[in-house]
């Protein structure tokens, strides 16, 4: 179980890391309007990602945030790390589209060893 754990908060430290460091670079950094556009991106898309991705590290990182939390935290960034590849790819950035993909494996551990910590899946619904 300790490697399990292990397991767990290495690779959700990894994307949370990634995420928040992104969120800033996002919100920060003058680059990432011309970047943004470059993709065909209104920047207040920017703006709305920035802070998704900071409530979204933070609710991976804080061990006391519902499981219901989490999971939509799981959720956005996979569809934020699949929409990266896409943006990407359609933008003739090719080798560019690694990076996320490489985010998405890590992040689809973390989330594998939190369901298996908990005995079951994030997605399960419960009975009544």
């Amino acid at each position: 179980m300790k490697k399990d754990r292990i397991i767990y908060w290495a690779t959700t430290g990894i994307v949370a890391a990634v995420m928040l460091v992104s969120a800033f670079q996002f919100g920060l950094n003058p680059a990432m309007k011309v970047a943004f556009a470059h993709f065909g991106l209104p920047d207040w898309f920017r703006l709305e990602l920035t802070v998704a991705k900071i409530l979204g590290g933070l609710a991976l990182l804080i061990p006391k945030v519902p499981t219901g939390i989490k999971a939509f935290a799981y959720a956005g960034f996979t569809i934020t790390l699949v929409s990266a590849v896409i943006a990407h790819l359609s933008s003739g950035d090719g080798g560019r589209s690694l990076d996320p993909v490489v985010f998405l494996c890590l992040l689809t551990v973390s989330y594998l060893y939190f369901s298996r910590e908990r005995g079951r899946s994030l997605l399960e619904v419960k009975s009544s």
